[in-house]
């Protein structure tokens, strides 16, 4: 390969890293027309294991509006990713795959709906799920991708302890 051919490989890794945080960030901070932004046009979003739904991404950034208002304390990580760029010869394609493993601790909000998280109603449980997504990405533009698809593989969840008030 040469210098030339690294560099792109490099620059790509970094924007499809970009759109993965920007992906978690949108989630956990409920930005849902950042979110429907981060795909393509036909993109679609997978949520069926964890209990969710599969279907086009304004579908599903709609269900997920209606589904997370319950928790308003999130914070997903999204780790280990290994990405794989379409090889052309020896040179980056238009698309690339992406699998990460994700560990997301969510708050559920008190029994009175008040928005606080629990913190001054009810004592409610921390959810804590993880597993690994699977993104296929689509180059948008020099420089720029977007998620064709998404699909989240839920491999455990349970209750967590409330972390010490700050």
């Amino acid at each position: 390969m040469t210098q030339r051919v690294d560099l792109s490989t490099v620059m790509n890794h970094l924007a499809i890293d970009a759109v993965i945080t920007a992906y978690a960030n949108a989630v956990d901070d409920g930005a849902w027309a950042d979110y429907r932004a981060l795909f393509t046009a036909d993109g679609r979003a997978d949520y069926r294991g964890p209990g969710g739904v599969e279907g086009p991404v304004a579908e599903v950034a709609q269900w997920l509006e209606e589904t997370l208002r319950y928790f308003p304390v999130r914070q997903h990580l999204i780790l280990n990713r290994r990405i794989t760029l379409q090889d052309l010869g020896g040179y980056p394609g238009d698309r690339a795959d992406v699998r990460a493993d994700y560990v997301n601790p969510m708050l559920l909000d008190s029994i009175g709906g008040d928005g606080d998280g629990g913190r001054a109603g009810a004592v409610v449980p921390n959810f804590l799920s993880g597993g690994r997504y699977t993104f296929t990405l689509s180059r948008a533009e020099v420089g720029s991708w977007r998620i064709r698809t998404m699909t989240v593989h839920e491999m455990w969840r349970g209750q967590a302890r409330r972390p010490p008030r700050v």
